[in-house]
């Protein structure tokens, strides 16, 4: 329990203590993230948060994880270096969809081949179980890479991927504690700490974001710990044992997961690339049915909450049950969300009379000489 504490309590303190720094560096530096007709802030953003999270997680980890006792935990944080500089670099230069892809890739060779974060198992889903290695590593890879970029997409909205990140990190660090996996405890806790200081400055209005350098982070972090609760929630002689415990993780990352799957979808549909920008995520949808950061927010976050609660509840169920009826659930949520939304006309001008009335329901964006002077750089 001390080095859990110990582990919260000094990512917490770093990146609390990193976050107005970055600001102030960011600020002199010219270094923001600037509005566009795809974004939904008006006024540029310092957008390297994810350097206070990076430092708070990895310092807090290295001061309280012990190699000896957990040896592939290095190959972790050579992972979460790689992620930590391809994020940085696509923050302050742009990097394409496929170098960001290749370096996904490279981290997740590192954590499957070297820390052992393999799935093994379908636990009986579709009446498989054990699964032939290719296939493991195949189902492997993919995961790691769904659950990084699902993290990367949900950022779109004020404290949204924080509060998203804390809830799911916590979730798993109480397993974690509970049986008695105090290490990868302290893993989920030292990113919850430094998430939790984050979103201080993070809550809109927003003084910062984390980037791509945080949001990726926050995802291989997850895709960790995922794929080892399922490994040990499932596992025979298990202190805690989960029944369905794919279909517990699935409602754990719902959010972020259902989001990205459906919004990839829909771009191969199309005919466009998966990693091709729209405003066609469930935030953006929300946002434009009136409701605010906060209410976006804390409304997602509740009704994930709300999907763990139901896996948990009903994981005497069959695993090809529960699963089925959770995406049933999120299909369902989602439908009635969108057929309310109402068709908004976005209009642009210098200020307000300039806009002639409209009938329809609609979003006033007046340039103001912020949103003037970023349109110009």
């Amino acid at each position: 329990m001390e080095i859990i504490l110990l582990a919260t309590i000094l990512a917490f303190v770093i990146t609390f203590t990193a976050i107005p720094v970055i600001i102030n560096v960011s600020e002199i530096k010219k270094l923001y993230d600037l509005p566009n007709a795809r974004k939904i802030h008006a006024t540029p953003v310092p957008s390297l948060g994810g350097l206070g999270i990076f430092a708070g997680f990895i310092i807090s980890c290295l001061m309280t994880i012990s190699f000896s006792s957990a040896p592939g935990f290095q190959y972790y944080f050579a992972a979460a270096l790689v992620i930590f500089f391809l994020g940085l670099k696509d923050d302050i230069l742009i990097l394409t969809p496929m170098k960001k892809i290749i370096g996904q890739i490279i981290a997740a060779f590192i954590i499957i081949y070297k820390g052992g974060i393999v799935i093994k198992s379908m636990h009986g889903f579709l009446g498989v179980t054990e699964l032939p290695e290719i296939i493991g590593l195949t189902l492997t890879y993919l995961t790691v890479i769904v659950i990084i970029n699902s993290f990367n997409l949900i950022d779109g909205v004020d404290g949204l991927a924080a509060g998203l990140g804390i809830f799911t990190t916590l979730t798993f660090g109480v397993y974690f504690y509970i049986a008695a996996h105090a290490e990868f405890a302290a893993l989920a806790f030292a990113m919850c700490g430094s998430l939790l200081a984050f979103l201080i400055f993070n809550r809109s209005p927003a003084r910062i974001f984390m980037g791509d350098t945080g949001s990726l982070l926050i995802g291989l972090i997850n895709a960790i710990l995922v794929v080892q609760f399922i490994n040990i929630a499932d596992s025979p002689g298990a202190i805690m044992p989960l029944q369905a415990s794919p279909a517990i993780a699935i409602s754990i990352l719902i959010i972020p997961l259902f989001d990205t799957l459906r919004v990839f979808s829909i771009r191969i549909f199309n005919r466009r690339s998966p990693f091709s920008p729209d405003r066609n995520h469930i935030h953006h949808i929300l946002l434009d049915r009136g409701m605010s950061h906060k209410a976006v927010s804390f409304a997602l976050i509740v009704v994930n909450i709300f999907f763990v609660a139901i896996a948990y509840c009903l994981s005497f169920l069959s695993i090809n049950i529960l699963i089925p009826v959770l995406v049933a659930l999120a299909f369902g949520g989602f439908a009635l969300v969108y057929l309310r939304k109402p068709r908004l006309m976005v209009v642009a001008g210098r200020d307000t009379e300039d806009i002639l009335q409209l009938t329809k329901p609609s979003r006033i964006l007046p340039l103001t000489p912020a949103k003037k002077a970023a349109e110009r750089n």
